[in-house]
């Protein structure tokens, strides 16, 4: 059975993030970097994007590309979509990268301000977040690399990115998923990020059998964009290191 690497990529952009890794990740296997619901012309799904609807989605865009099986790789939200891919298609699921992300719920506070997001979205449109966008960079990042996460942020509809924050705050807690992982995981953070902080992200990996934890320096939240070279080894060690996909 052909497998490939699903890549799902973060909120709020779209699969351009990818870019650094499918043009420059050089393995033999395909590469599948869809946009998801809401994103990239994408129509979100409904007035709630569920991550059980990207992954769904994830899954079709796989198949569609004639893959049986996949390496998942989702990065934030991508993350808390690949737990539901793992939770709902688990056998076209042979391995994971979990970049920058957690398994637990949001907790009341965290659900109000996605709430609250969404509803300024709706009211305002996407002005005020292109402007100031969550910190998804590092402190330090170049000023070009801001600039072109503003505009892929600018390049979405506000329902699609009001559709998927409302989505993130209804997902489950994915707590209960991680013991039961029975595929290689890898898991991947790095110090520069203050959205999900390290220690939340290490403390998943702690909760998953065998896995791999690894820490990118310096960079922040979307940690493929800013430390492309460090992420696509760590993604590339984990393919090469079993070539029976």
């Amino acid at each position: 059975m052909p497998s490939g690497l699903l890549l799902l990529h973060a909120f709020p952009l779209d699969a351009s993030m990818w870019q650094p890794q499918v043009d420059n990740l050089g393995v033999s296997m395909p590469i599948v970097a869809p946009n998801l619901p809401g994103f990239g012309g994408t129509a979100p799904a409904g007035t709630v994007t569920s991550m059980e609807a990207i992954a769904d989605a994830g899954v079709e865009a796989a198949r569609a590309a004639g893959l049986d099986r996949v390496i998942v790789c989702g990065l934030s939200m991508g993350g808390y979509a690949a737990l539901a891919l793992w939770r709902k298609h688990r056998q076209f699921v042979v391995g994971m990268v979990l970049a920058n992300t957690r398994a637990g719920a949001d907790d009341e506070a965290g659900k109000g301000r996605r709430i609250a997001l969404a509803e300024r979205l709706r009211a305002e449109g996407t002005g005020f977040l292109v402007e100031s966008p969550p910190p998804l960079l590092s402190a330090g990042a170049d000023a070009e690399l801001l600039a072109r996460v503003k505009s892929i942020i600018a390049a979405q509809p506000a329902e699609g990115i009001a559709a998927a924050s409302l989505g993130m705050a209804e997902r489950p807690d994915s707590s209960d998923l991680l013991p039961r992982l029975d595929v290689p995981v890898t898991v991947i953070t790095s110090t520069g990020d203050t959205l999900i902080p390290p220690a939340a992200t290490e403390e998943m990996a702690h909760g998953i059998d065998g896995s791999e934890f690894r820490i990118i320096e310096g960079a922040g939240h979307l940690s493929n964009l800013e430390a492309p070279e460090q992420f696509n080894t760590l993604l590339r060690e984990f393919i090469s290191q079993r070539r029976a996909w």
